[in-house]
């Protein structure tokens, strides 16, 4: 658990990622995709997928694994919020270019896998992400997390958060985990926290492999979140795609 301070706020974030030593940390329970049909009990989100153009990206390249982390308490809020959502859904055409991703990754490093933490978010949780952090000024919170009035291009699938397993399944370290509000996990700020030491080579090239294979298809990444990529700007999303205000 870590007490990070903005000004009077405090915040109690349960993301303890950066505080591990990742090379002693065991590999994550990721999802593999699965050959098995779903029974139609179990495909509930059937309808939405096929009206919003959505896809599981699973479907399309297995040797992208998933672990979605707002499916589980090991998020920032410590609770679960996607009581339904358990796949990794994006537009057709974002998953595809992610999966072209996944492919160039595979030829740089055999054995490397992209990890999605995030991707298809509804309106819903993303209001109760926003009014988790309503210490924090509006400014500050939407370094974080989007406001949902705006919407983020993660209500229409096209936006993803992800890491790179190693070849023995472990995530890559990037000097900050997954959900770190604090500054080192800015790519902004990444010269300024070399220069001091608290990124090192390895934090770096880390981060560099994963921006640079995202960027072979055109995925634009967040300046305050080393995990998280656009498909496109949020005028262009709001034009392409629909949102979606409630889970599946």
């Amino acid at each position: 658990m870590r007490t990070i301070i903005f000004g009077q706020a405090f915040i109690v974030l349960l993301c303890s990622c950066a505080d591990v030593d990742p090379s002693k940390k065991a590999a994550p329970k990721v999802l593999k995709a699965s050959s098995q049909q779903t029974s139609p009990e179990k495909l509930k989100d059937t309808t939405v997928v096929s009206q919003f153009n959505l896809v599981d990206v699973q479907s399309l390249n297995k040797d992208i694994f998933v672990e979605l982390k707002y499916a589980t308490t090991d998020n920032f809020m410590g609770i679960i919020l996607y009581e339904r959502l358990k796949k990794a859904y994006l537009q057709k055409d974002v998953a595809e270019r992610l999966s072209k991703v996944q492919g160039y990754l595979s030829q740089l490093k055999p054995g490397f896998h992209l990890l999605i933490y995030d991707a298809l978010r509804p309106v819903s949780v993303q209001q109760k992400m926003w009014d988790a952090l309503d210490s924090l000024p509006p400014v500050e919170r939407g370094k974080f997390v989007s406001n949902p009035k705006n919407r983020s291009l993660h209500n229409m699938g096209a936006a993803v958060d992800l890491t790179i397993l190693d070849q023995n399944g472990v995530p890559l370290d990037m000097g900050a985990g997954y959900d770190d509000i604090r500054q080192i996990a800015y790519p902004s700020m990444e010269k300024q926290f070399v220069a001091e030491g608290k990124l090192t080579t390895v934090h770096m090239a880390n981060r560099d492999l994963l921006r640079n294979v995202m960027k072979s298809q055109g995925f634009r990444q967040l300046q305050t979140e080393w995990w998280h990529f656009n498909a496109c700007s949020r005028a262009e999303g709001l034009l392409k795609y629909k949102v979606l205000f409630e889970e599946p």
